[in-house]
C-alpha cells in the first residue's frame, strides 16, 4: 500500500558511526626503536658499558640511551662535547694480533695456561683434541641460543670423561633494566669436571708478573658481567657451575708472549648484580618522557637532541668521565646549574639537602634562602666551619691572608 499524499516519510534509521581502529600496543622494542630512529641500527651494548651502568645505577640517562641503542659517542659529538677518549686504531690492531695470537691452533697456548694457573686435579688438555664448537647462528638471539647449546653439550660430554671444550667469542645475554643485553666474552672454557670459567684477554702487559692496578680492576668488573650472564645458562643445565675466578691472559714484559693471572672476582659479582637491580626499568623511565623526544642523529638537530637528552635525568659524578662518552655534556650542564654533584660524590653526600653551590655558599654566610634551614646539622656545620676560617684568616700574618684570598 501506498503512502497518502500528505503522509509524513517514514523515518529512516542513521548510518552507524565508522569503527574507529583502536591504537595497537607499542612494545618497548618498538618503543626503543622509535627513541634512536626508525632506520637506526641499535649500537650493541658491551659488558664494559655494562659495567660502567652498573657502578651509577641512579643514572636514568644512561640506562635509556644504552637501552635503546643510541651511539652515545656519536651523540656526544653531535652535541658539542665529544668524548676524548677511546682506544686507538693502532692498539685496537694490536689488541686483535694479540688474541689471535692466544688462540691460534685451535687455543694450544691458551688451554695451556688456563691448566696451568687453574686445571689442578684435572688432565692435561691435548692439542689437536680440544673441542672447539662452532658457534654462528643467525641474529643475537640465534648466537646466545647456540651457546646455551653449546655449553649444555659440552657439559654432557665432560661428564665422566677427559674432555676440554674452548667457546671462542660465545654470546650470551642478560636482561638489563627490563631489555636483554647480549655480551661476548673473549672465551668460555668448560672443565672435564662441570665447571665454566671465563677467559679475559687483554693487550696491556704484564711486567713481573704485575700489570696496571686499574686496568686489572677495570677487567674484573667487566669479567664480573660475563659470569653473571654465564650464571643464568648454567642455572637451567645439570652438573654446571660457574667459576668465581676469571682467567686474564695478558702480554709477557714487553713482548707479545702470553702470560696468565687468576682473577677473583666475587666482589665485583656482586656488587654488580646488586647495582643491576637498582636500575629504574626502562619503559619507566621512556614513559616520562615529553611526546616527539627523539635521539634520532640523522633526522634531530643539535638543539632537538640538546632537549631530548635534558629531558632524561642523569647522576653526574667525576668518575663518569673515565667510563661515559656523554660525561662532558653532563658535567657542563651540571656546572652551569651550579649543582654539587660536580664535586664529587663524597662532596653530594655530606651536603644533604643543599643541592648547589650557591646554597651551600648562602647557608655558610648565614644568609636566609628556600631550601636553609637554621637548624640543620649540615647548615650549621658549614656556618662553624665559615667562622673558623674568618677567625683564622684575622690572626693570620698579611701575606698568608692574601694568598688564601
Amino acid at each position: 500500500m501506498s503512502d497518502s499524499p500528505g503522509s509524513a516519510p517514514a523515518p529512516t534509521a542513521a548510518p552507524a558511526p565508522p569503527a574507529v581502529a583502536e591504537p595497537r600496543p607499542t612494545t618497548l622494542r618498538q618503543r626503543l626503536a622509535e627513541l634512536r630512529g626508525p632506520d637506526v641500527a641499535p649500537h650493541p651494548l658491551d659488558a664494559r658499558a655494562l659495567a660502567a651502568l652498573a657502578a651509577n645505577p641512579g643514572c636514568g640517562r644512561r640506562a635509556l640511551l644504552d637501552g635503546a641503542g643510541v651511539d652515545k659517542t656519536a651523540l656526544a659529538a653531535a652535541l658539542g662535547s665529544p668524548a676524548p677518549f677511546g682506544q686507538s686504531q693502532f692498539a685496537f690492531m694490536r689488541g686483535n694480533a694479540f688474541e689471535a695470537r692466544v688462540k691460534a691452533d685451535g687455543g694450544t697456548e691458551l688451554m695451556r695456561l688456563l691448566h696451568e694457573r687453574m686445571g689442578a686435579g684435572s688432565p692435561q688438555p691435548v692439542p689437536g683434541e680440544v673441542r672447539v664448537p662452532d658457534l654462528s647462528a643467525a641474529g643475537p638471539e640465534g648466537r646466545a641460543a647456540r651457546t646455551a647449546l653449546a655449553l649444555r653439550e659440552a657439559t654432557g660430554a665432560a661428564a665422566g670423561a677427559s674432555a676440554w671444550t674452548l667457546l671462542v667469542h660465545p654470546l650470551l645475554a642478560l636482561e638489563v633494566a627490563g631489555s636483554p643485553a647480549y655480551l661476548e666474552p673473549d672465551a668460555v672454557v668448560v672443565h672435564p669436571d662441570g665447571r665454566w670459567t671465563v677467559v679475559e684477554i687483554k693487550s696491556f702487559p704484564m711486567i713481573d708478573s704485575s700489570a696496571d692496578a686499574s686496568k686489572v680492576g677495570a677487567a674484573a668488573r667487566q669479567a664480573a658481567v660475563y659470569v653473571l650472564a654465564l650464571e643464568r645458562v648454567a642455572d637451567r643445565v645439570t652438573g654446571a657451575r660457574v667459576d668465581h675466578s676469571v682467567l686474564l691472559v695478558c702480554p709477557r714484559d714487553f713482548s707479545n708472549l702470553p702470560t696468565a693471572s687468576v682473577v677473583d672476582v666475587r666482589k665485583q659479582r656482586s656488587v654488580t648484580r646488586r647495582q643491576l637491580t637498582r636500575l629504574t626499568r626502562i619503559e619507566d623511565i621512556a614513559a616520562t618522557l615529553p611526546e616527539g623526544t627523539s635521539f634520532d642523529l640523522e633526522r634531530c638537530s643539535p638543539a632537538e637532541l640538546t632537549a631530548a637528552v635534558d629531558a632524561v635525568t642523569a647522576a653526574y659524578a667525576p668518575e663518569c668521565l673515565a667510563a661515559c662518552e656523554l660525561a662532558f655534556h653532563c658535567r657542563g650542564r651540571a656546572r652551569s646549574a651550579g649543582a654539587v654533584e660536580a664535586l664529587g660524590r663524597g662532596v653530594r653526600g655530606e651536603l644533604g639537602g643543599l643541592t648547589t653551590v650557591g646554597a651551600v655558599l648562602a647557608a655558610a654566610r648565614g644568609e636566609t634562602a628556600p631550601g636553609i634551614a637554621d637548624d640543620d646539622p649540615t647548615v650549621v656545620a658549614l656556618r662553624r666551619a665559615a667562622a673558623l676560617r674568618a677567625e683564622a684568616l684575622e690572626s693570620a700574618p698579611e701575606g698568608v691572608v692574601a694568598g688564601c684570598r
